[in-house]
Formats: structure tokens, sequence, C-alpha cells
């Protein structure tokens, strides 16, 4: 049986679908789910998109603005609710219930059942689980379930006991679903889905569903500048805006509304850009005054972190290193010419009152199918294999030179 049928038959045996992706929110994850959802509701199933968004110690979130402009974004929830039902039965041979009400007491519900006549014993009383509320599971840009986050640790046996379709485009897809559709050839999760939902019925592809897809496209190709172009995804795209996906609007939204903000403190990323000798390794660090003097924040850093992917192409391993608790004194409103060389690598620490005085970011993107949780297992991320982030109560220099050697030692056991 062929892929698309054995997808499509799973679909007409479920009831009541979940679809999820992993906590970094890729571009191309949430498109792709969005366009499922907007599918699965017009062919009459009971669907829901949940989806963990990550976040670290420092309550950063990967910033997904961008892509609100999406039909149905508002319906991706960050958690699982009422999964399972407990069913407490009572038996009515011996009596007939007049009044029920509950109380909580010492972390303990308590139903008080009254009769109307006679009176119930133990025996009148049983309990079971009433099953779970979804029958199957489509995963999305997954390479494995842990990169869920919560969604799967907090229901590994829902995960366990519910079919799963595995829809991804990797090569370290751990091919964990009952059905686990991967195209390694594919350069969007998007265009699978694409292929799918197109095999399936094309007449069911709307401007809504074909805007989604799309978008995941133009986001995973950078717009059409990186280097997995193919002439698949090509005809792939001609194909989306023949159904009427909105290209104009997607570009808008994605590219074309960046904040001066944010390009101000790209500017800053490119004053203190650095490279490995094999330019495998790119990286960049951030003081508090380069937030500060770029009125910009935390939440403008994908956007850099997307820049740099464009236009360094050849780059394995992305890293960026920020503290917004030291100020560098060598930024050109403390000090020019000469002087700075007297006070390389020396910062001005604003502590706050708490603790900790030095608290650095690090967040590592990996661009060529390499583990980023592994390249900083030690400082203890979260995230994904993606994408990892760690929050280090250290001076951002010290840690620079730690994770940047950490990273150069495994890189050269892999190349």
């Amino acid at each position: 049986m062929e892929t698309g049928q054995q997808f499509f038959n799973l679909i007409e045996k479920s009831k009541n679908i979940l679809i999820s992706f992993p906590i970094d929110w890729s571009g191309d994850a949430i498109s792709a789910s969005l366009a499922l959802f907007l599918f699965l509701k017009k062919i009459g199933k009971n669907v829901e998109i949940g989806a963990e968004h990550m976040k670290n110690t420092n309550n950063f979130k990967i910033p997904t603005e961008s892509f609100k402009f999406l039909p149905a974004f508002s319906e991706i929830k960050d958690s699982l609710e009422n999964l399972m039902k407990f069913v407490v039965s009572v038996d009515l041979k011996n009596a007939k219930v007049s009044q029920i009400k509950y109380i909580i007491e010492n972390n303990k519900l308590n139903f008080i059942i009254s009769p109307r006549d006679g009176f119930f014993t133990e025996n009148d009383l049983s309990s079971n689980m009433g099953g779970f509320k979804y029958d199957l599971i489509i995963t999305v840009d997954s390479c494995d379930l842990e990169s869920l986050g919560k969604i799967y640790d907090s229901n590994i046996d829902f995960f366990y006991k519910t079919p799963i379709i595995n829809i991804d485009q990797s090569p370290e897809n751990e091919e964990f679903g009952q059905l686990n559709i991967i195209d390694l050839k594919a350069v969007a999760v998007t265009e699978i889905i694409f292929n799918l939902l197109f095999n399936y019925n094309k007449k069911l592809i709307d401007e809504d569903i074909a805007t989604c897809l799309l978008a995941g496209i133009i986001f995973r190709t950078k717009s059409f500048k990186t280097s997995n172009v193919t002439p698949r995804v090509l005809a792939t795209t001609s194909k989306l805006i023949e159904l009427g996906a909105r290209r104009e609007e997607i570009v808008a939204n994605l590219y074309r509304s960046r904040s001066l903000s944010t390009l101000k403190l790209w500017g800053r990323v490119l004053n203190n850009l650095s490279t490995s000798e094999d330019n495998n390794i790119i990286w960049t660090t951030l003081f508090k005054n380069d937030f500060q003097i770029s009125k910009s924040g935390e939440e403008n850093l994908q956007d850099v972190i997307d820049e740099l992917i464009i236009s360094i192409p050849t780059a394995k391993v992305i890293v960026v290193l920020y503290s917004l608790s030291e100020m560098s004194v060598l930024d050109e409103q403390y000090m020019t010419g000469d002087d700075k060389q007297e006070f390389n690598d020396k910062t001005i620490v604003i502590h706050n009152g708490s603790d900790k005085i030095f608290s650095t970011n690090v967040t590592v993107c990996s661009v060529k199918n390499i583990d980023a949780l592994e390249l900083i297992k030690n400082l203890k991320p979260e995230g994904t294999k993606k994408i990892a982030q760690s929050l280090v109560n250290r001076p951002l220099k010290e840690v620079e030179k730690e994770v940047i050697l950490n990273i150069k030692n495994q890189l050269e056991k892999i190349f």
C-alpha cells in the first residue's frame, strides 16, 4: 500500500486527532501543522494542535509573531487539556440519586451523593479510566518524541498507547511512528504534506491551506536564498501559487517587516561576529548595552539567527551568546582609539540585587543536521536537536571561550 493511502486510511479510521510539533516552533513546523489542521477540519475531522513553546530558565521564548498572520494560528495550544477522563459510577439498583455535590478537602475531591430513598454501599461504587481524548497523533518535523517537550514528557502513556503518524524530512528521525513518512529529498515538511494532500484531492486545497504550505517552504529556504532549493520545491511553489497561496502576504510578514531595532541589533551582531578557521562555526557576543543602544530585546534574536543562516551558508553551527547583566567597556560610547586594547575582555556588571551576579544566555543553532543539544550537553540545555539554549551563571567571555572550544573539539571528531 502506498504511503499516501496508508496515511488517509488511518485518518479515515480516526475521530479525534492531535497534531504536535517540537518546542522550537520552527516556521516550517507551524505552517505544516496549520495546513494539515485546516485540511482535516475540511474533511470533517475533530482535530487540535498542541505544542509546548520552548523557554529556558530566563523565560526567553523563540518569537513566533511573524507567523500570527497564518489562518488558525490562534488554535495552537501549548498544553493538552482533558486528555483522559476518569469515570466514577454508582449502581442505582438499590437507591435513586436526589442530589450530588462535591467538596475539596486536604487535596482530596469528595463527592457527596444523597439518595432519594434507600442507601448506597461501597459495592455500588466503581471507577474506571474513560480512555484518551485523541485516537491518533500526527507529529510534524519531529526527529524524536523528546523534541515535543512536556507535551510528550507529561503524557508518555498516551503516546505509547496511541497510533502515531510521524512526518519529517530529517535523516536523524528515529522512525518512532506506526506510520513514518520521511522524505529525505524534501526541502521542508510542508513540501511532504503538500504532496499528501495534493495527491489525495487537490480541489480541497484552498487559499488558506496553500498559504500555510507556501509559508513553510519560504521559511525553510529563507525566501529561496538558501542552497537547498531544488527543482521539485520550485515546482511545488508554482502549484501552490496557482492554488491561491498569498505569496506577497507571506513575504511581507516574514521578511519585509523587520523593525528598526532588529536592523540596529543586526549591525551590532556583525560588529561582534567571529568565525572558526574552517568557517564551520559562526558566533557572536552581545552585552546589555548592545540591546540598549539598538533599542531591541531577546525577541529580536531569532531574526538575527535567520539572517546569519542566509548570509553565511557554509556555517554548520551558529552560536549567539549574550548577557543582560554585563555592559561591555569596549563600546564606542564609552571609549575610542587605543584605549580599547587596555580593556579587552573587560565588562561592567549591572547587579540587580539577586544572588546570581552573572547570567549568560547561550543559543546554539545547528544548520547541518548536527545535534545542538549534544554540542552543549555539559550546560544542561533545553530545546531540540536543531536549536538548544542554556543559561549559565558565569561571565559571558568566560562562557564564550569554553563553549566555542568545546564545539570545535566535537566538530573535529565528526568531520
